[in-house]
């Protein structure tokens, strides 16, 4: 079993927008990791609390992980953190190098972690 980390920013929260930023950070988690929906074991978010529109396990949902546990939850609210920042931890099974995976950092998030390699 490995873990996925990623994260990425809205620029307003609208519930469409916040849709469409985390259905791309899923869909470049997946390509870059080669994931396929049988190895997911589950998924959980974090948003700031400045992101009211919607919960970004919906967007997860419209994505296509109807059937796969997902669970949102508020990040910690940090002076000086990134604002409208959603974060995932995706669970998986796989048998890649911990250092082989690629987390992706998308948007304003993509300072969040300059120490991993591109």
């Amino acid at each position: 079993m490995r873990a996925l980390r990623g994260a990425t920013t809205i620029d307003v929260d609208d519930r469409d927008h916040l849709f469409e930023r985390v259905i791309a950070l899923l869909e470049a988690l997946f390509e870059r990791n080669g994931i396929h929906h049988d190895d997911l074991i589950s998924v959980l978010f974090t948003a700031t609390g400045d992101v009211r529109s919607a919960f970004p396990a919906e967007a997860a949902r419209k994505f296509g992980l109807g059937d796969v546990p997902l669970i949102c939850a508020q990040e910690l609210d940090i002076e000086g953190g990134t604002p409208r920042c959603i974060r995932v931890m995706i669970h998986v099974t796989s048998d890649v190098p911990r250092d082989q995976l690629h987390h992706v950092y998308l948007e304003g998030a993509r300072n969040l972690r300059d120490d991993l390699p591109d």
